[in-house]
């Protein structure tokens, strides 16, 4: 046993050396075989922020991202490029407060063997404060006038109060919230969702802060003054144009005016139109665009301008004709009211194929007015012409578009009687043929 022990001490030293020398080679084949490269990591890390306490808010940070120097074997570094989320840049807001701090950055990498060089910046100051929330009332700024004519009612919104919340030292600043509306030119009621914004005292927007709601419904009302009113205007033409010759369209602009009196009786006994000064087509062959002054009744101003731009189109007439005092229908107006035009008729021009124009009736066209919805009260309406024969055109309708005035019908009053066929005059009756129009002016 004795020299076995000592056979072993004899040779340990030999034994030992040679296993130091093979693991240097191998550590050297390893080594050369994967090298191990100091580098910056090619992609900035983002600061992951942790344990933060949900009644706090981070306001600023000194820095968002690390750049990083590692040193890592080649077969790693494959690894760190392709696996960017095994690299992460943490700070730990644990136990902190409201205020200005200095944390340090902590670099976890998921991936090994790696050894950290250096990262910048180490550490971050950052600003923490506390979330609050406080209750405005909602100031309300209405620019510009409404139309000439027009006045505008107090506006109401949806809600007076809203709550605000965010960072106390935001929150701080706030003087009010407030919403604007412009009226400019407006003629109507108007209904629309505003945004509200936050402000300090300077009239400046202060950020990071929610505002429950964010919009809130304005309505702002638009009434006609006293005195004022809307009319359609009318043109009133005379003479007939050149032989072979036809008017193509009339068209007026404005199409209405507004007009005032300081006698508002007289402002309401008015038509619902104005008739221009008559313009004379007589002989013209080319189109026609003028300035038309308006046959205004005794004591009625126009608002603004005194006339009216009028253009009349004029070509070679391929077929057409005027009708002039054109009936009117009325279509969808409910049971339980009553209706008056204004005008109670209208001019039409149509053109077409002389052959079909020498055909038509009077039964063949018909001007609906489309009632539907309306309820008691003064409208502006756009009437459809609607003719049964093809390749009929209308060319112009005057006036464009008329004044339609909505009452509520009496209660009728029941009276008894025995014999309901003389009550109702039911006596058959024979239906006319209908006439042909007049041959078309050529």
């Amino acid at each position: 046993m004795k020299e076995l022990f000592r056979s072993i001490t004899k040779y340990f030293s030999t034994f030992l050396l040679a296993l130091i020398l093979s693991i240097t080679v191998w550590i050297s084949a390893v080594i050369n075989a994967d090298p191990t490269e100091e580098r910056v990591y090619p992609r900035s890390i983002s600061i992951d922020f942790v344990g933060k306490d949900p009644g706090l808010i981070l306001l600023e940070s000194s820095a968002n991202q690390v750049s990083l120097t590692l040193s890592a074997p080649n077969s790693i570094w494959d690894r760190l490029t392709r696996e960017a989320s095994s690299v992460r840049a943490l700070v730990d807001l644990s136990d902190l407060g409201p205020g200005e701090h200095e944390v340090e950055i902590q670099i976890q990498i998921a991936i090994s063997p790696v050894r950290i060089i250096s990262y910048t910046p180490p550490s971050i100051t950052i600003l923490l404060d506390s979330i609050s929330t406080r209750t405005f009332p909602v100031q309300m700024i209405i620019k510009g006038e409404p139309a000439l004519g027009y006045q505008a009612a107090p506006a109401i919104l949806s809600q007076n109060l809203v709550s605000v919340s965010g960072p106390s030292t935001r929150l701080d600043q706030v003087e009010e919230v407030r919403v604007t509306l412009d009226i400019t030119g407006i003629s109507e009621t108007i209904e629309r969702d505003v945004t509200l914004q936050a402000l300090d005292g300077n009239g400046r927007a202060v950020n990071e802060l929610t505002v429950t709601p964010e919009n809130i419904k304005i309505t702002q009302n638009i009434t006609q003054r006293g005195g004022y009113r809307n009319v359609i205007v009318k043109v009133i033409t005379t003479g007939q144009i050149a032989s072979g010759y036809r008017v193509t369209n009339i068209s007026v602009y404005p199409p209405a005016v507004t007009v005032f009196s300081d006698d508002p009786v007289l402002v309401e006994q008015i038509p619902g139109y104005i008739e221009t000064i008559p313009i004379d087509l007589a002989g013209i062959k080319d189109d026609l665009d003028l300035r038309v002054l308006l046959n205004l009744p005794p004591g009625i101003l126009l608002v603004e301008e005194q006339d009216v731009e009028v253009q009349v189109g004029v070509a070679a007439i391929e077929g057409s004709i005027t009708l002039e005092n054109m009936a009117l229908n009325a279509i969808g107006l409910a049971k339980g009211y009553d209706y008056e035009f204004s005008p109670a008729t209208v001019d039409l021009i149509l053109s077409g194929p002389l052959p079909i124009l020498d055909k038509l009736t009077t039964s063949d066209i018909r001007i609906l007015v489309d009632l539907q919805g309306l309820e008691e009260g003064v409208y502006q309406r756009i009437p459809q012409v609607v003719i049964a024969q093809e390749d009929i055109r209308v060319q112009s309708m005057l006036p464009g578009s008329l004044e339609v005035k909505i009452t509520i019908l009496p209660t009728p009053t029941v009276t008894p009687t025995t014999n309901l066929g003389e009550e109702l005059n039911l006596t058959p009756t024979v239906a006319s043929t209908p006439t042909p129009l007049t041959t078309p002016i050529p």
